[in-house]
């Protein structure tokens, strides 16, 4: 049975006349307890909070002065006491309330400004075991939940971000704090602890390796207000959940507008792509439009990768996004701009880069510091109707798995690195895929299509638009290793492929026509392998 209320009604204006200050960021609270002791307000605080507004010379009371117990156990506990939380949960216009309070020597707290543990920091910094369990708030969200409880009479506020509003609110108000100001505030501390929470919750499932625990919560910070989502009559928003993976939540935007929701999520998908081929190896670039890649490629610099990912599909590059897997130099730049695009993300930019990229002033230039691990594990998350599926992330590596050779003619080295470098890309184009490459080069690419006859169709159309764009003899599927993202189920979509020009074939093997597909092959001399590992992206 749900708890009772005995409905007194909250008062539009309550006066601030003492409020509690216990904050781990210290980021303008002594200007605020200036601004609130200016304004007549008793100050209490404890610990570093205590010592930094009191070494200020502001007049402020310890909390321990006021529960007569004193901070111990190393500051864990200190607020945990009936006197603090009787002062934030007390129904001020109840008289068995009152009662209580004044028989126990309890004050009133009006307004408490309490912000946590920095738990996210420290876990995303990858602290070890006790220092990220000692990094867990306990005193600070129970103050947060009651006095967010209590917002018919107190106000909270856990965001510095709104410290300014509460100084105005007070100053033009004489003193008082209105309903709809303490609502707000409640609502944006019960955010702050869920989502402090299910970082805790969720670090834990990892740790303890609890692939499905009984609750999953995600949790983020706004990062920003968008203009609009993916149509302009959606409301977007864009939440970062402090997961220390280098891509778009963590890059520094060096110029160019504010990026849509569509810019971020192709942008993500460029990046994490472009991260499956590590620079050490060779300097490679994606180029992504509609998150399916139009174009991949590396090189023996990193403009020519560029140059070669273009050469895939230079029609749909058209205002696309572009991701590289090394420091963007002027070289790469100078090429760049001669195209529209909407956005570059890069580990880093040349100062040479960035003045050339200058030109342009409305692309978007993004570093992100780093490239993301795509052997990292982690989660992704979908919402349905009514809940949200959660998975581990896609990180099978094609260079981990043990390739089979299925036909009697096997890859030559060439073939089977095409075969790898063309089963990288086919994980992150949306089935149906079908990926051409030749010479660790994209030659076409099929995406999305409801038959995998089409996508090969469609990548072998595209190959062919190619090359007469570059004005060369014959499409780059000619010779090509051919990729599919899941088994081919008949032997169609294998002639399909042959007929492009394919030589070797990587799937990941499975259907009850394998042998189909195989007699398919051996009677046209491919090569075939299967992965075991499938790669559907929906």
């Amino acid at each position: 049975m749900a708890v009772a209320s005995k409905k007194i009604p909250a008062p539009d204006k309550v006066a601030v006349k003492t409020a509690l200050l216990s904050v781990f960021d210290k980021a303008g609270v002594v200007e605020l307890a200036q601004a609130l002791h200016d304004s007549g307000v008793r100050l209490l605080s404890t610990g570093g909070t205590f010592k930094a507004i009191s070494s200020a010379g502001i007049p402020v009371t310890d909390v321990s002065d006021v529960t007569g117990f004193p901070e111990i156990m190393d500051g864990r506990v200190k607020t945990l006491h009936p006197v603090v939380h009787g002062g934030l949960l007390a129904i001020r216009d109840d008289e068995e309330h009152r009662k209580a309070m004044a028989e126990n020597g309890i004050g009133a707290i009006d307004l408490a400004v309490i912000n946590l543990y920095p738990f996210e920091e420290v876990r995303a910094a990858g602290g070890d075991y006790p220092t990220t369990v000692e990094n867990i708030d306990i005193g600070g969200p129970a103050m947060i939940r009651a006095a967010a409880k209590n917002h018919a009479y107190v106000t909270v506020v856990t965001d510095p971000a709104d410290y300014a509003e509460l100084v105005n609110q007070i100053s033009s108000q004489n003193g008082e704090v209105s309903y709809a100001f303490r609502q707000t505030m409640a609502a944006k501390a019960y955010a702050r602890t869920a989502a402090y929470d299910a970082v805790i919750a969720n670090w834990f499932a990892e740790t303890l390796s609890i692939d499905t625990p009984r609750h999953r919560t995600l949790g983020g910070t706004l990062k920003e207000e968008m203009r609009y989502g993916e149509n302009p009559h959606q409301k977007a928003a864009f939440y970062v959940t402090g997961e220390n993976r280098p891509g778009v939540a963590t890059a520094v935007l060096l110029q160019g507008k504010q990026l849509s929701y569509n810019n971020i999520n192709d942008t993500d998908a460029a990046y994490e792509l472009v991260s499956e081929f590590l620079p050490e190896h060779a300097p490679a670039c994606a180029i992504i439009k509609h998150a399916n890649p139009c174009g991949v490629a590396t090189g023996s610099s990193l403009v020519e990768a560029y140059q070669r990912a273009l050469a895939c599909d230079s029609v749909s590059a058209f205002g696309g996004i572009i991701a590289l897997n090394k420091t963007l130099d002027a070289a790469t730049a100078e090429e760049i701009v001669k195209l529209f695009t909407e956005v570059i993300i890069a580990p880093d930019v040349s100062e040479d880069a960035k003045a050339i990229i200058a030109r342009k002033p409305n692309l978007r230039l993004l570093s992100a510091g780093g490239l993301p691990d795509a052997r990292a594990a982690g989660l992704t998350a979908k919402t349905v109707s009514g809940g949200f599926l959660v998975q581990s992330r896609d990180n099978g590596m094609v260079e981990d798995l043990e390739l089979k050779v299925v036909t009697r003619r096997a890859p030559t080295p060439q073939e089977l690195e095409d075969m790898k470098f063309a089963f990288k890309v086919a994980k992150h184009v949306k089935s149906n895929a079908v990926v051409y490459a030749k010479d660790g080069q994209t030659a076409g690419i099929g995406a999305g299509q409801m038959s995998r006859v089409d996508s090969a169709r469609i990548a072998a159309l595209k190959a062919e638009e190619a090359a007469k764009a570059l004005g060369i003899a014959e499409p780059m599927t000619k010779g090509s290793a051919v990729a599919s993202e899941a088994f081919l189920p008949f032997a169609d979509g294998l002639l399909s492929m042959i007929a492009a020009g394919a030589t070797a074939v990587i799937q990941p093997g499975g259907s009850m026509r394998d042998q189909e597909v195989i007699d398919a092959a051996n009677a046209h001399d491919v090569a075939m392998v299967f992965a075991g590992m499938r790669h559907f992206r929906h």
